[in-house]
C-alpha cells in the first residue's frame, strides 16, 4: 500500500510538470512565429508601470508633463525649407585638427612693457627727411666767344639766369659741370647734387 501512494504521488508532479513544460513550449513556438498573445503585455506592463509611459502611442513621458510626440503627428513631406536653411550653415571650427590626439598648443607670448628710450633704440635713428629737388630747368646754350666758357639758360619760374661752370645761381644753386644734354647742379644748402636734363 505503501509502495502505490508513492507512484501516485509521483505521477501527479509527473503531470503537473508536463503540463508546465507545455504551455512553455507553446509560449515560446507563439513568439518565435510573431503571433503575440494580448495577455502577455498586459501582464509586463501591469509588472512594470514604468514602462507604460514609454510606449509610442500612450503620449505619456517618462521624464515628467511634456507629452512625447506621436509618430503619427510627423509629417513624412519633404521641407525644402528646412533643407535650404541647413545648407547655408557655415561650419567653422574652433582651429583643432579632429584627426590629431594631441595638439601642440605654444605658450602665451608675455609682451613686455618697454620705455621711450627702449622703443626709440630699438627703430633706430630718425630717417632725415630727403632734400627737396632742385627746381631749376635747363633750357640750352647760350652764344659765347671762341675762348670763353660755356655758357646755359637755366630758369626757375619766371626767373632766367645765365651761368657757366663754378656760377652760383640764385644764391643757392651752384653748376658743377655742363654736358651737351644735361647740366649737374649742387644745391649748396642741402648738399644735394641734381642732374638736370635739357629741355625742349
Amino acid at each position: 500500500m505503501k509502495l502505490g501512494a508513492e507512484n501516485r504521488t509521483t505521477l501527479i508532479i509527473a503531470c503537473v510538470l508536463m503540463l508546465v513544460a507545455v504551455i512553455l513550449g507553446a509560449n515560446f513556438i507563439g513568439s518565435m512565429g510573431g503571433g503575440s498573445s494580448k495577455a502577455a503585455p498586459a501582464a509586463a506592463g501591469a509588472a512594470n508601470p514604468g514602462t507604460d509611459a514609454l510606449a509610442p502611442g500612450s503620449g505619456k513621458s517618462p521624464f515628467g508633463g511634456k507629452k512625447l510626440v506621436s509618430s503619427r503627428s510627423l509629417d513624412p513631406t519633404l521641407r525644402f525649407d528646412l533643407l535650404k536653411s541647413s545648407e547655408d550653415t557655415k561650419y567653422e571650427g574652433a582651429g583643432r585638427d579632429v584627426f590629431r590626439v594631441f595638439v601642440y598648443i605654444p605658450p602665451p607670448v608675455q609682451s613686455v612693457a618697454q620705455t621711450p628710450a627702449q622703443v626709440a633704440a630699438s627703430q633706430g635713428p630718425p630717417v632725415p627727411p630727403p632734400p627737396p629737388p632742385i627746381d631749376l630747368k635747363f633750357y640750352g646754350f647760350a652764344i659765347s666767344k671762341p675762348g670763353e666758357s660755356k655758357r646755359i639758360f637755366l630758369s626757375q619760374g619766371e626767373d632766367v639766369f645765365i651761368a657757366k661752370e663754378g656760377d652760383i645761381v640764385d644764391r643757392r644753386y651752384k653748376v658743377v659741370r655742363i654736358s651737351p644734354n644735361a647740366v649737374e647742379i649742387l644745391d649748396v644748402l642741402s648738399n644735394n647734387r641734381q642732374s638736370i636734363p635739357l629741355t625742349g
